[in-house]
């Protein structure tokens, strides 16, 4: 039976990103999983655990599975060719790394794979790794094998959300990408040693059309990750990291002018003195921050603060078709423990289309371009992850809320986008008021404006667009209150912000099924920023029902108890 099986080697399977990998294919039948690493005992504890039950569950990590799981001892500085031949896998992956520090020798089980007439396949995020690889290409043509380097979130989940994007470019001038992973995750000691290798050092990047010299984990730029149909990540700075792409854009786009991959990660504080440290080395006051990898690693464990989630970003910049300026931006955003597992979804995607017997070209090369958003997208459903795109047109500004929605726009019910298209135009109906009864509840609603409470009220809503606000004036029953609403800046990009009087209450649309909803993520009073603790909030949506715009509006807080609550429908005109 396991003869017949296709025998996947994974080397580091029982590591940061192996491991998950071999969750990720534990449920295909069609598999024998080589769990492999330097220790047999690891290896054989993450199998055992592997299989045993995990609360019931029949996902990833459950007992339920399908795949053959071994587990192996594999040593990358032993005999490859017996190895190799011994084990005679059909796929060899290699999740090991740092591949920064593999030296002089760094493909030699590619090498030995491609001798053997055996696949490859790597995670890499070493520029010089993955690059490299080409150098291998004539044998594995030779021998009718494939090598691919750098099947990981850079380059080659970047590359496929560029590929999406790039059509609508008729000159690219830059490209920026970043990787926001959680807090909460446990780094592994690998990639920490990673990101020290290269800190404070020269990284080459593009500026002004030519090659130039970065610094390593110190040059920043702030972005906002934010998957369109989802709450935002917190904005943040993505200090510069070495990856791949840095080596391979300026080959895709030959007028490319400026390129930068950063990692942004949080607690905000705690990066800032990573950015510090690799300065010391910057100014040759310390050698490196290797030495100090798993002191840095226990730092980011012991101050696990902020959001469980984590995000991707890749933001292109140039001209459209019509030679306007064009800006585009794909991102992604992953709940909980969901985000470590995207490394590895390239992978994952390439196994399940050789079982299928869609086969890579023979050759070795980088793995940019060699899977479509599409392949990552069919596995994203399999967790919490939202992904979308983001246009930006100087010359079309789209109404408020696809701009602020992106490609989420398109998943809208039509009674909603019809209610949110732009322009001006008038929207009546029917509502219930609810006000609440305290006595700071009565002052605030006083001061806004809200309506009195009744039954079945006669709404009206006239919306009026300027320049890139909306003016909102609400008449329930006779009392009219106004509001206007625009896009956050700044830091609050991609975010609502609605301006009662000196409030300004920053909000984020998140797609929810059927429901568009309102989620308060800030708010300001004069320009202030006050605690979210206090912030007024409540439930908040939007939804069609028989075909008709339905509103559930809810405002409160922690001081006041329910200011107003207001829930009806509306037609427009």
């Amino acid at each position: 039976m396991s003869e017949a099986r296709f025998c996947l080697l994974i080397i580091g399977g029982y590591g940061t990103f192996g491991g998950r990998l071999a969750q990720l294919l534990g449920d295909e039948p069609r598999l024998r999983l080589l769990v492999a690493g330097r220790s047999l005992e690891k290896a054989d504890d993450f199998v055992a655990d592997l299989r045993s039950p995990k609360d019931g569950a029949e996902g990833l990590g459950s007992n339920n599975l399908g795949a053959l799981v071994q587990a192996v001892r594999f040593d990358r500085e032993g005999d490859l060719t017996e190895q190799l031949t011994r084990m005679r896998p059909h796929l060899v992956v290699d999740a090991s790394g740092p591949f920064q520090s593999f030296g002089k020798h760094a493909h030699k089980v590619a090498e030995a794979c491609i001798d053997l007439g055996i696949d490859y396949a790597d995670i890499a995020d070493s520029t010089g790794f993955v690059a490299g690889i080409g150098g291998l290409d004539v044998a594995a043509r030779a021998k009718g094998t494939f090598a691919l380097s750098g099947l990981s979130s850079l380059p080659a989940l970047s590359f496929a959300a560029l590929e999406a994007m790039a059509p609508h470019f008729s000159r690219v001038d830059s490209v920026a990408a970043g990787i926001a992973p959680s807090a909460h995750v446990r780094i592994g000691l690998n990639v920490v040693r990673a990101i020290a290798s290269y800190a404070g050092k020269k990284i080459v990047v593009r500026r002004d059309g030519r090659p130039a010299a970065g610094r390593g984990m110190i040059d920043a730029m702030r972005v906002t990750v934010a998957a369109p149909g989802a709450a935002p990540l917190r904005s943040r700075k993505f200090l510069l990291l070495d990856a791949p792409d840095l080596k391979l854009l300026p080959a895709r786009f030959a007028d490319l002018k400026s390129s930068f991959t950063g990692v942004g990660t949080e607690p905000q504080p705690l990066q800032r003195l990573l950015s510090l440290a690799a300065r010391l080395v910057h100014f040759r006051l310390l050698p490196s921050l290797l030495p100090f990898s798993r002191l840095l690693q226990r730092a980011s464990h012991a101050f696990a603060m902020g959001d469980h989630r984590g995000g991707m970003f890749v933001q292109v910049s140039g001209l459209d078709h019509t030679g306007e300026r064009l800006t585009s931006g794909w991102h992604l955003i992953a709940e909980g423990d969901d985000g470590p597992f995207i490394p590895v979804i390239g992978v994952d995607a390439l196994v399940r289309r050789l079982l299928t017997g869609i086969r890579p070209e023979s050759g070795a090369r980088p793995a940019a371009g060699e899977l479509r958003l599409e392949d990552f997208e069919a596995a994203f459903r399999r967790f919490s992850i939202t992904t979308g795109i983001r246009m930006e047109n100087e010359a079309a500004r789209q109404p408020l809320y696809r701009q602020i929605l992106g490609s989420a726009w398109e998943r809208l019910p039509p009674a909603i986008s019809a209610l949110h298209a732009g322009g001006a135009r008038v929207a009546s109906g029917r509502a219930r008021i609810e006000r609440g009864g305290g006595l700071l509840a009565r002052i605030v609603a006083g001061v806004i404006g809200f309506p009195r409470a009744g039954e079945d009220v006669p709404v009206t809503v006239r919306f009026l667009s300027d320049g890139d606000k909306e003016i909102w004036t609400r008449d329930f029953g006779g009392k009219v209150f106004r509001s206007i609403q625009l896009e956050g800046k700044g830091r609050d990009r991609h975010l609502l912000a609605e301006v009662f009087g000196p409030f300004r209450v920053l909000m984020a649309l998140v797609s929810d099924g059927e429901k568009l909803r309102l989620v308060v993520r800030g708010w300001r009073f004069c320009g202030i920023p006050l605690p979210m603790f206090l912030a007024p909030g409540g439930d908040t949506y939007e939804e069609e029902r028989d075909g008709r715009f339905h509103f559930h509006v809810e405002i409160g807080g922690r001081l006041t108890g329910l200011v107003v609550r207001y829930a009806g429908w509306l037609v427009v005109e």
